[in-house]
């Protein structure tokens, strides 16, 4: 019995890693960041609503198909002109939909 206590165990495979999903992240497509309020009137015309919060400003267009939010923020410092940096888009029921595919409704409301 002392002779079986110094053998070797029989190596166990070791266990396989489970695979590792990622979850996507949302990308911003959106061709419109970076704009001024002043360019995004000129590019969808007159916004559906405005709204300013804080230090930012909510600027809402709408179709009959979708509804896009552009929020436009000063730069860091705290001074100079707002610009775009987020953008959210939904269908009119509040369902979230594709960014470029709203933007590109505004802009060829046919």
């Amino acid at each position: 019995m002392f002779v079986a206590g110094c053998a070797s165990r029989p190596q166990q495979p070791e266990p396989t890693p489970a695979p590792v999903t990622t979850v996507p992240r949302p990308q911003v497509r959106s061709s419109i960041l970076g704009l001024t309020a002043t360019e995004l009137v000129g590019h969808f015309g007159k916004p559906a609503l405005q709204v300013r919060e804080g230090i930012g400003l909510k600027l809402q267009f709408r179709s009959p198909r979708c509804v896009l939010d552009a929020y436009l923020y000063p730069p860091p410092a705290g001074t100079g002109v707002q610009r775009v940096t987020y953008v959210d888009a939904r269908l009119p029921s509040g369902a979230a939909t594709d960014q470029a595919a709203c933007i590109s409704t505004l802009e060829n409301p046919t």
